[in-house]
């Protein structure tokens, strides 16, 4: 047994050697890049790799930067015939013949450190020196936090008179595999994105990585993730095809909320909250956030309801063209357009090629039409006019009564399209009785026939009621064991939350919003064991 080292990958055994090296002394310049965080002057996000970074910085030892390699920047020492050492600067020369460099090469990330500067022309004092030093963000990985970040933010304050490099340094994590693994050859399971590329597109590979990026995590990332990514893009390019099918344009001015109805006022309103919750996350640095608020309006708000809702308008009925089938369109043309300029950062290929399609009208097609790209558009801004609570929670009792039908008809095994005679009941006091005909057709309910008689009864809310006639069609034991199973998982989430509540240490101690958090559960919680306890009772016995 011994404890020689070797090297990991060729195996060849590790023997140090003294020899002379090339030092530079960090306590100045360490203080220095510590100074510019803890002053304001530089900002790391998120704020809690501060701690690691002056870990560091308050602690650094003396760098030792020369290297013996064939390639790099070679260290500008000169030693003379009569034993001389200078250091010479850019461009400098040796004073006179019998002078040879240093045969040694600066470390890599001595040369790193160099890069805010010096690619601008530094020591010249260059025009673009002068505007783009120095820059807004620093966009990098957690695990060179101290190799590249803390290097740059030495050299460019000594080389440019106090000046740090950058204002935000924003750190995201590694790219690791499904299981959280670091990807490594050596493990063989590293992800070649040229072939994802290939098979599910360049959209859908960004958006992958995109909606994983939470800032300093790491990215797990798998295939079935980048598939999902790609089924995302085709639902995008389908629900606009859709849509321009069915006359959705962006021409003319959008109409007045006063002239909409209820499911366009809805809809508008939830654009104007996402847009403000999306340029919250960008401005904080939550892309992950921001990507996943957009794929949910998208998929399940804009696509799954609001085409859904408002198909029997679109369609255009007996009457063809209606005035209310012309606001619709011009809602449904706005409404895509702004989402496909909030998704352009983050999906840029298929966005740019359904915005062009979405306005063409609008353009003159001219030679340079080729110009013409989402990416030079106007960003969204939310319009406060078109926030509306009311049609938000009316559409929202609409979805809540369609989503439990829905769930009772599939855990009853009913076929996709086999329609149930049902009596609506309360939709008047709930204020929904103007859309009784949407919730029949969404959820695949008769009107109640003369011999209708209520076997099984949903209530949905404190005011609605479904009575359905299931004669025939369901398994009573099996229903009544699924409300059980959901009443008794009801009961064990109020009874933890009363648990936590009771427990004076824990409301003293835990911040306020954990607190509210628990009690809004609690609420929740009981609102759920009424609504089952009712169901129960008005349920058939077996």
């Amino acid at each position: 047994m011994h404890a020689v080292g070797h090297c990991s990958r060729c195996q060849t055994t590790v023997e140090p050697r003294l020899s002379l090296q090339w030092f530079v002394r960090t306590g100045p310049l360490a203080r220095a890049a510590g100074d510019a965080v803890r002053d304001g002057r530089v900002r790391l996000e998120p704020p809690e790799f501060a701690k690691r970074y002056f870990s560091w910085v308050d602690n650094m030892h003396d760098w030792c930067i020369s290297r013996q390699l064939w390639w790099g920047h070679r260290i500008p020492v000169w030693y003379g015939p009569d034993g001389e050492t200078v250091c010479l600067g850019p461009g400098e020369q040796p004073p006179g013949e019998g002078w040879h460099q240093d045969e040694d090469v600066l470390d890599t990330w001595f040369s790193s450190a160099l890069w805010p500067f010096s690619t601008l022309g530094w020591p010249e004092q260059t025009e673009d020196l002068a505007r783009f030093y120095p820059t807004s963000l620093l966009v990098t990985g957690y695990d060179i936090l101290f190799f590249w970040v803390v290097r740059m933010m030495m050299f460019g304050l000594y080389a440019m008179d106090g000046r740090p490099p950058f204002e935000v340094v924003l750190l995201h994590g590694m790219v690791r595999d499904e299981h959280g693994k670091k990807m490594s050859k050596s493990f063989g399971n590293v992800v070649d994105p040229l072939d994802w590329i290939e098979r599910f597109g360049a959209d859908a590979t960004r958006f992958t990585l995109a909606r994983g990026a939470n800032p300093g995590a790491d990215v797990p990332v798998s295939e079935e993730w980048c598939q999902g990514s790609r089924n995302f893009c085709n639902k995008l390019w389908n629900a606009t095809r859709y849509a321009l099918i069915s006359g959705a344009t962006t021409a003319g001015e959008l109409p007045q909320p006063g002239e909409l109805a209820t499911i366009d006022r809805w809809i508008l309103s939830r654009l104007q909250s996402v847009i403000a919750e999306v340029d919250q996350c960008f401005e904080q640095f939550e892309l992950a956030r921001a990507c996943d608020l957009l794929y949910h309006f998208a998929w399940d708000e804009v696509c799954d309801w609001y085409l859904e809702l408002t198909k029997p308008v679109l369609s255009g009925g007996p009457d063809g063209a209606t005035p209310e089938r012309a606001v619709t369109q011009r809602v449904l043309g706005h409404v895509l357009d702004e989402l496909l300029r909030l998704l352009h950062p983050v999906i840029p290929f298929v966005t740019d090629e359904l915005w062009l399609a979405l306005n063409a009208g609008l353009f003159e097609l001219e030679p340079d039409a080729d110009d013409l790209s989402l990416v030079v558009a106007d960003w969204p801004q939310p319009l406060e006019e078109y926030r509306d609570e009311a049609a938000e929670a009316e559409v929202t009792g609409l979805q809540r009564i369609v989503t439990q039908v829905r769930r009772f008809r599939s855990d009853q095994g009913l076929r996709p399209g086999q329609r149930v005679a049902t009596d609506l009941v309360g939709l008047d006091a709930a204020g929904l009785a103007a859309h009784e005909g949407l919730i029949r057709a969404l959820a695949r309910l008769d009107q109640p026939g003369p011999e209708f008689a209520a076997t099984a009864t949903l209530a949905v809310t404190d005011q609605v009621s479904v009575l359905l006639d299931t004669r025939g069609n369901i398994d009573v034991a099996a229903e009544r064991a699924r409300l059980g199973k959901d009443l008794a998982g009801a009961e064990k989430e109020a009874a933890g939350c009363r648990a936590k509540l009771g427990n004076d240490s824990f409301v003293t101690r835990a911040p306020a919003p954990v607190v509210e958090k628990i009690k809004a559960r609690l609420v929740e919680a009981e609102a759920e064991i009424a609504r089952l306890t009712a169901q129960l009772a008005a349920f058939p016995a077996e």
